[in-house]
């Protein structure tokens, strides 16, 4: 026997012989929950029960349903009732706007809802950037328990129960929800010590004189292209490396060591030029906008502990970005 429906609009109650009630006390969208109900319990016993009304009433509703509608929607015997072509349909759309309520009250509930529980949400490993605003915001929303994975692989948000994952770059993946929290520019980048002892490039082609440390991607084994650009097309140089990591956050220690230069996200390493222990060459050459992202799974509403997270790392990551969005509005 299939179970109850997950709780949704509670039916208007059916005018029947039991009640007293009119015809008239049976609404349309009451006569189509009872549809939903008959249709997917393949019962009008069954739907009585669930609606808290007799099955004799449960048939009257469909009976006037049938008559409005000028079809009808259901094969009956002593024993069984089966959907007729027509009610197949029907049910089809039926269930749509069922769903669409349910959808509407679980939204309206989850805005008023406070956020709060445990939250477990994959990220790229730059806890160095991170690591501050997540502080904050744990200072700010104390009822929420962070369960925080840093990593540049490639997750199931699904299949792993993130609550969100946070990346760069395009969304491929079609059963995940993507919001934009903000672009970025990538900046190559160096010590003041590494320039004055071997020159500050100018051109990208003289990126072959100097010692470049690069990023791999730990999923892919693939290093990461320095996306370097002029008059719109892609500019392609052999590098010499002098060493390989598979996370962003060594590479610009070794930066600031003076061992070599490396492309790093500009959001990466805001601190470290605002300071002075990097400075950024290049720039003209590096125009390509790269969207840092949230992603959730689709056809799930997000949470208010998701959704806050989300809002306080756009706010605070990309802040001029916040800005302008909230001047637009």
């Amino acid at each position: 026997m299939t179970p109850p429906r997950p709780a949704g609009p509670p039916a208007t109650p059916i005018a029947s012989s039991d009640s007293g009630a009119t015809p008239g006390a049976m609404d349309r969208f009451g006569s189509l929950n009872v549809f939903v109900r008959a249709a997917e319990t393949r019962s009008f016993t069954e739907a009585g029960r669930q609606l808290g009304i007799s099955s004799s009433a449960v048939g009257k509703a469909i009976s006037r349903l049938e008559g409005r509608l000028g079809v009808r929607l259901f094969h009956r015997s002593t024993r069984s009732i089966a959907l007729t072509p027509e009610g197949a349909t029907f049910l089809t759309r039926c269930q749509r706007i069922m769903l669409e309520i349910e959808e509407a009250e679980t939204e309206l509930a989850l805005a008023n809802a406070e956020p709060r529980g445990r939250l477990h949400v994959s990220m790229p490993m730059v806890s160095k950037l991170m690591m501050p605003v997540i502080g904050a915001f744990m200072k700010t929303y104390p009822d929420i328990t962070l369960d925080i994975d840093f990593s540049d692989r490639m997750v199931d948000v699904i299949e792993e129960g993130f609550d969100v994952v946070t990346r760069t770059g395009d969304a491929i993946d079609s059963t995940l929800v993507t919001r934009a929290m903000g672009t970025y520019r990538n900046v190559i980048v160096g010590s003041p010590g590494y320039f004055a002892k071997h020159g500050v490039p100018t051109e990208p082609e003289q990126l072959r004189d100097h010692a470049c440390l690069q990023h791999r991607f730990p999923t892919t084994n693939k290093l990461r292209r320095w996306p370097l650009t002029r008059d719109g097309e892609t500019i392609d140089i052999e590098l010499p490396t002098v060493a390989i990591v598979t996370a962003v956050e060594p590479l610009t220690f070794l930066a600031e060591q003076g061992l070599g230069l490396t492309c790093a996200p500009d959001f990466t390493v805001r601190a470290q030029l605002a300071q002075g222990s990097l400075v950024a060459v290049l720039q003209p050459y590096l125009e390509t906008l790269t969207v840092f992202r949230a992603l959730w799974p689709s056809g799930r509403q997000i949470s208010p502990k998701a959704r806050v997270f989300v809002d306080y790392l756009s706010e605070h990551l990309f802040p001029v970005e916040a800005a302008a969005t909230r001047a637009a509005s």
